[in-house]
């Protein structure tokens, strides 16, 4: 009993939004109010706990994902604060993935930013239920209902204003609690630590009942409970609120909204209250689904500590050269020593140390239960998106896509003695972060490394200096390019030659055609069941899967081909492996060449803030680099400018942009499809 209510208090939550909308600074707060910390850390100072990295710290942003526990009221917050920056996106995907609520920060001034509207989108995705923040109320142009009619707009949710701001910009004073119908006021010499509940003054008591008439209405629409007291026109106690908004949350018909500014430490204890009332537990959520490896049925596993282990390895970071790997634990228990089965890697695995972290803090435990969130040492094989279970109940939990990188650029070490140290760097690297590539190219004799972007890159080189003693030379970035085809052809081909004094004979008849734009490549047989022995036909579907990974054109990997094997010619005692695999490798090779190949570039989503003043200048520039303006979009004291441009013009965009715009303009760019390249 005593575990099902610990399973009951823990809440899982990730904070998650746009670059600079303050997640970070209200983690801290979190933290100091809940006693974690003892002092508030200052992300413009470089003092915040959740910002470790002196990456981060340097640059004032958060770059990895960072785990800490603190408990409030009784629950057990786990707590992931995810970067905001559009590089870093994978470092949010495998945070949302193992979480069962998330806050959504965002700025009163700029209403919902590109990448707030990506991680929500994510955060939907794996439907979890979610609260939001409007931070910053006390800035220049703050705006709590616009910044509420945007979310409702453009992210597609039904908001309900828990509570209202009394005053904005330098008149922000406090917040009206919409349940309690309270007035709250914080002491600001305490740091916002201590804080009453007072009357609603007169001038605010119409605003107040009207706002909450609204979030009554908004709750009954998603609560029968509520309804029919609401329609009775009866009174509804606090308690029966709190209930019925976990109930709409949990079943995702509605998102808690709170205001307030972290900064100046206002309106933070109202969130820390919300998380623990409105927020699922682990016994909340369904349980993990996953396959048997073994039956290949679908088994349910539930939060339960005496269940079998199935827990998720989401996240591997490297801790002075040693493998540390974050582990979500969905069911049964995970005691250090244990042996556990990776059924992904078919490999045993012994969970050596257990630690609870703190940022970059740890604490050793014994054990790890279901609903908790912990790190692992001692894990040789797992990766990111791979399962740990018990090797008697065998369960495979849905890994964790990753994105593919779309920008890269040649590194070589300063000194040649340099060269081993670097490859083992680069390894440990991409070991902890799938969106970076390591490839070594025969041709040149160069090592290419692909990332997500110009910061992602810049800050791996720096990394590889910092933390690996690791120095190299970077050439300038190049474009991650695909090809396709636009036409269909069929090709016979026939391979017969003399290997190592014996003949080797094969046919193939190919079709390739271009599937539609991201469909990715298929790969079929259309032969019957007795035309080939036994895994040969395996054998060559497998070829032109790895023959499809580089193209016809500049050896780009070929994305949006579909290739269907019509017919092979077999002799029993002259056909080889050898042979089928040269056949069908040729047969690609030449079916691709004749179906009208072509090259692919990345395309980027733009977003330019930018004053009204310095339009024409943006807009020119946008349309020298290829750029085509979608939309234009008035977003309070700025103009949002929203363009498709080829990511090959845009290198450098940013030093262009502060000189166009005389430093005041700003812009987001996330990946969004390929494209042919423009001549």
């Amino acid at each position: 009993m005593a575990a099902a209510n610990r399973i009951s208090r823990i809440r899982n939550i990730g904070i998650i939004a746009h670059i600079d909308a303050g997640k970070t600074t209200l983690t801290e707060r979190i933290l100091y109010y809940t006693g974690k910390t003892h002092r508030i850390g200052e992300v413009h100072d470089g003092q915040a706990t959740m910002d470790w990295m002196p990456e981060e710290q340097e640059r004032g942003i958060t770059i990895t994902s960072a785990v800490t526990t603190c408990i409030w009221q009784g629950k057990e917050i786990h707590i992931i604060d995810t970067p905001g920056h559009v590089d870093f996106t994978m470092e949010v995907e495998r945070s949302l993935r193992v979480l069962d609520g998330a806050i959504g920060v965002f700025c009163a001034v700029g209403g919902v930013e590109p990448q707030s509207e990506t991680v929500w989108h994510q955060a939907d995705r794996y439907r979890v239920p979610k609260m939001a923040f409007v931070n910053k109320m006390d800035r220049l142009g703050a705006n709590f209902q616009g910044t509420v009619d945007q979310m409702r707009e453009m992210l597609g949710i039904n908001p309900l204003v828990m509570n209202i701001p009394w005053g904005a910009e330098d008149e922000f004073k406090g917040i009206i609690d919409l349940v309690r119908e309270k007035l709250i006021l914080w002491d600001e010499a305490t740091e916002g630590v201590e804080f009453e509940y007072v009357d609603i003054p007169d001038e605010l008591q119409e605003e107040a009942a009207l706002a909450r008439e609204q979030m009554l209405e908004t709750l009954a629409d998603a609560d029968d409970g509520i309804m029919e007291k609401y329609l009775e026109g009866e009174d509804i106690e606090p308690r029966e609120i709190h209930a019925a908004v976990r109930r709409a949350c949990i079943a995702l018909k509605v998102v808690p909204i709170f205001c307030g500014s972290a900064l100046r430490n206002k309106g933070v204890q109202p969130v820390l209250d919300a998380i623990g009332r409105y927020l699922p537990s682990p016994a909340d959520i369904p349980p993990v689904k996953g396959e048997n490896p073994v039956t290949g049925e679908i088994e349910e596993r539930e939060p339960k500590n005496n269940a079998p282990l199935a827990a998720l390895a989401f996240k591997v970071q490297m801790d002075q050269g040693r493998k540390m790997t974050y582990v979500r634990v969905y069911s049964g228990r995970l005691k250090a020593g244990d042996e556990v089965w990776n059924p992904g890697q078919q490999k045993k695995e012994k969970a050596a140390r257990i630690l609870q972290m703190h940022a970059n803090k740890r604490e050793r435990v014994k054990e790890a239960g279901a609903g908790e969130i912990v790190a692992v040492m001692g894990l040789k094989h797992s990766v990111t998106g791979d399962t740990l279970c018990d090797a008697a109940h065998p369960i495979l939990l849905e890994p964790i896509n990753a994105y593919e990188p779309v920008i890269s650029v040649a590194v070589e070490p300063k000194t040649t003695g340099d060269q081993e140290k670097i490859e083992s760097a680069l390894a440990k690297l991409a070991e902890e972060d799938p969106t970076f590539v390591v490839k070594f190219n025969d041709e040149t004799g160069q090592t290419i490394i692909s990332g997500m972007g110009e910061l992602h890159l810049e800050v791996l080189v720096h990394r590889l200096l910092r933390e690996f003693n690791a120095p190299v030379r970077v050439g300038k970035p190049q474009v991650v390019y695909r090809e396709t085809i636009q036409g269909r052809a069929t090709v016979t081909e026939k391979f017969d030659r003399d290997i190592g004094g014996s003949r080797h004979v094969a046919g193939i008849t190919l079709t390739v055609e271009p599937a539609d734009r991201g469909e990715g490549n298929s790969v079929t047989s259309n032969l019957d069941p007795d035309a080939l022995p036994e895994g040969y036909e395996d054998l060559i579907v497998d070829t032109l899967k790895q023959g499809l990974e580089s193209g016809v054109l500049q050896g780009y990997p070929m994305i949006d081909v579909r290739a269907t094997v019509d017919d092979v010619s077999f002799d029993e005692s002259q056909s080889s492996d050898i042979a089928f695999r040269a056949v069908s490798a040729m047969a690609l090779n030449r079916a691709c060449s004749q179906a009208e190949p072509i090259l692919l570039e990345p395309m980027m989503r733009v977003e330019v803030l930018v004053p009204e003043a310095f339009m024409g200048e943006v807009i020119g520039d946008l349309n020298s680099r290829n750029g085509r303006v979608e939309e234009i979009k008035p977003r309070g004291p700025v103009q949002a400018v929203m363009a498709v441009a080829p990511l090959s013009r845009m290198f450098g965009y940013s030093t262009a942009l502060r000189s166009n715009t005389q430093g005041r303009g700003t812009f987001t760019m996330v990946f969004s499809h390929y494209d042919p390249v423009s001549s």
